[in-house]
């Protein structure tokens, strides 16, 4: 059979990613903001059933009955409230119009169901989604296959389709959240690259048009992905002045080509004009409020590397792609103009992004669109990689090191729990590094940087209170963890100071503070969440240091927990100051037996 390898590589990669979607972690059988159609998801399908289950585009009035019933956000962040109780869609369209065949079987589905509501959320929607989403995702290894066999030998692609698979967070955008358009975009490109292809062996209409549907499918999806008309524009020009006037020539003597491709692109594209001249009465409308671009200062260094979702650090099997673009320089000079150009505005452009981390994203999730691009020089490097014995091995191991760590992240993401996207540090990122049991304390580290395990030596309590003197205290209808009274943190109460303990100087270096705390509903925002805060003051009261953990972290429904920091306490310290916010929360929390201990232990 010719080109085996690489059929057996698409056919492992299929099987797993079926794993991953329909038994690992089901999101099509999972509620409220783990089911498929939640967060960014519900946001670019909203226009689905407010279109043809609701007939209400403009007003959304559905929207509480749905929140209410599934979950899929806190709150309405599906849209933005534009003036007479109006809304407009956040997202643009491109997502909903790939859904929609899908949507269509789902709604047929529940329409015909006694067992399913037809309202848009049901369980067959969220199944039809998945569906779609892993269909979609056969369809871009596929072609990314097939255009890159054009290229490059069999076992080189092979290897490239498992790379991308096993060893990045295309694995996890192209099954449990696969329903994000960074799977379809993912597909749309790889499909691009075929036509372009197409077109430049044998100029066609047909070849053209669907470029131009291709790019204006991209670029309604997300409208930064209007950059992919330089694929199309530079596939095949070598890098240089002069193959740049080549192509020029190219495109006016091969006009009406180029033409069609534009009507096609303007097509498309022409339906989110007209919705927003709908909905809102403007032929556009900025919908992401104060979210945008920082043209100025792009967040590379934070975006490539950060432990909180920097894209090397949770894919680092990419970074043979990044090398690989100087061998497809070198040996591949027809296509490496297109390509290196298209990446270098599309890095650019995704970390321009003032939210650069992306959300709740495994390792900037926007990055994975990219990846039928990069799939060229990532098959150059291991090309010329596979030429050479001694690197040969050290790819290899490399390979396999990468592909474990790539699934062990996945697994955290989802089951264990023990990554929590968009939130990571280094001192926790290294922490749980490599470990499937989780240890409830090193969630800490994800406020501070520093944990102490050893066994303390010399303990000495410098301060305590069982707050029962504190006339201060404002009772909030809770009952008290013992006694008669506990501090209360709620909407009203939000703050509590304790200022002023002196620290003795002696041989201890390292402080604990502990404190019973108790809450009846816990906090998920992380944002609004309890902040239990230590400073550490010098002889002027100017703070010389702060540690500070968010205590919902830790915290159940209804279970009394004592909850501590450590901290090493810095030089010149005489005084500390104890602080605990509740972060704008409405929740209430009871605080006690606070204590302060100064101990020894190993550094």
């Amino acid at each position: 059979m010719k080109n085996k390898l690489s059929l057996i590589a698409v056919a492992v990669s299929i099987v797993l990613m079926f794993y991953a979607t329909f038994f690992f972690y089901p999101k099509w059988d999972n509620k409220g903001t783990e089911a498929t159609i939640s967060w960014d998801v519900s946001g670019y399908y909203m226009y689905l059933p407010a279109i043809f289950i609701y007939h209400d585009i403009k007003e959304c009035k559905f929207k509480d009955k749905i929140l209410k019933e599934y979950h899929p956000t806190p709150d309405f962040q599906q849209a933005m409230k534009i003036e007479n109780d109006r809304y407009v869609m956040k997202y643009s369209s491109g997502q909903a119009l790939q859904f929609l065949p899908f949507f269509a079987i789902a709604h047929w589905w529940a329409s015909n169901s006694t067992k399913y509501k037809a309202d848009g959320f049901s369980f067959p929607y969220q199944f039809m989604i998945t569906i779609e989403s892993f269909v979609v995702a056969l369809i871009g290894l596929w072609f990314l296959r097939l255009i890159l066999l054009w290229f490059f030998k069999d076992i080189v692609v092979a290897i490239v389709i498992l790379g991308t698979v096993l060893g990045s967070n295309y694995l996890d955008y192209s099954t449990m959240a696969g329903a994000m358009t960074h799977n379809n975009l993912f597909t749309i490109y790889a499909l691009l690259i075929f036509v372009t292809y197409k077109f430049y062996k044998n100029q066609k209409y047909h070849y053209a048009i669907l470029i131009g549907l291709l790019v204006g499918l991209a670029s309604l999806t997300r409208p930064t992905e209007m950059i992919s008309m330089f694929i199309p524009l530079l596939w095949g020009v070598k890098w240089g002045k002069i193959h740049l006037k080549e192509r020029i020539k190219f495109i006016i003597v091969n006009k009406k080509y180029f033409i069609a491709a534009v009507i096609a692109t303007a097509l498309i594209g022409s339906l989110q004009l007209i919705y927003w001249k709908y909905a809102s009465g403007h032929w556009l409308i900025y919908s992401y409020n104060d979210q945008g671009f920082n043209f100025l200062k792009p967040h590379f260094w934070l975006g490539l590397f950060s432990y909180r979702s920097g894209w090397l650090v949770y894919s680092p099997m990419m970074l043979f792609s990044l090398i690989g673009f100087y061998q497809l320089y070198k040996k591949y000079n027809n296509i490496f103009t297109a390509l290196f150009m298209f990446f270098a505005l599309f890095i650019y452009l995704t970390f321009a992004w003032n939210i650069w981390w992306y959300g709740g994203s495994l390792g900037i999730r926007a990055m994975v669109q990219s990846y039928p691009i990069l799939a060229f020089p990532f098959a150059a490097f291991v090309e010329m990689t596979l030429k050479s014995r001694y690197w040969k091995y050290a790819f290899v191991v490399l390979f396999v090191l990468f592909s474990y760590y790539n699934l062990w992240l996945t697994r955290q993401a989802h089951k264990n729990g023990m990554l929590h996207v968009g939130y990571m540090t280094k001192a926790y990122f290294w922490k749980i590094l490599g470990r499937y049991e989780k240890n409830e304390n090193d969630l800490k580290l994800l406020d501070t940087k520093e944990y102490f395990e050893g066994v303390r030596k010399n303990v000495k309590t410098i301060y305590s209170t069982d707050f029962e003197d504190d006339s201060t205290l404002v009772d909030c209808g809770l009952k008290p963890i013992q006694g008669q009274k506990s501090l209360c943190l709620s909407k009203e109460v939000q703050w509590k100071e304790i200022k002023g303990i002196k620290l003795s100087v002696d041989n201890r270096k390292w402080l604990r503070v502990s404190a019973d705390f108790l809450s009846v509903h816990k906090e998920w925002d992380v944002w609004r969440m309890t902040q239990f805060i230590v400073l550490f003051n010098d002889n002027s009261k100017i703070k010389i240091k702060e540690r500070m953990i968010r205590v919902y972290r830790l915290l159940s429904d209804n279970k009394l927990k004592n909850l501590f920091i450590d901290a090493k306490i810095p030089p010149n310290t005489q005084s500390i100051t104890l602080k605990f916010w509740n972060a704008d929360s409405d929740k209430k929390i009871l605080i006690d037996n606070l204590k302060l201990e100064v101990y020894e232990g190993e550094d």
